[in-house]
């Protein structure tokens, strides 16, 4: 393993199958993340204007470089249908030296 600080993970939320696809299409078109994993059927709980809330959902996982994420930030709200979208990222502390240099090579560019 080789130290990732300049990587991150980002977490968004979506609605559907079809939100979902059309945030990693988005995403990686504008070569802000390196991949887009899409896991469906997970379950929500949640607090949203007073009330416990709960929905199925489509959970996506970026990855990409920390210096991307402002604009991939812009890129999820812009095409985002939630009121308050998830879009949340922690850093990356170690990965395999190949993988990080695909993420690196993937998200250079526009």
């Amino acid at each position: 393993m080789e130290a990732a600080t300049e990587f991150s993970c980002v977490l968004v939320t979506a609605p559907n199958i079809t939100t979902a696809r059309k945030l990693a299409a988005a995403v990686l078109k504008e070569k802000l993340a390196a991949c887009a994993n899409l896991i469906p059927k997970i379950e929500s709980h949640y607090w949203w204007k007073g009330a416990l809330e709960s929905s199925a959902e489509v959970l996506v996982l970026f990855k990409t470089k920390r210096e991307k994420l402002k604009p991939l930030e812009a890129c999820i709200l812009q095409n985002h249908p939630y009121e308050t979208a998830e879009c949340i990222a922690f850093n990356l502390s170690d990965g395999t030296p190949n993988y990080l240099a695909w993420i690196a090579e993937s998200v250079k560019g526009k």
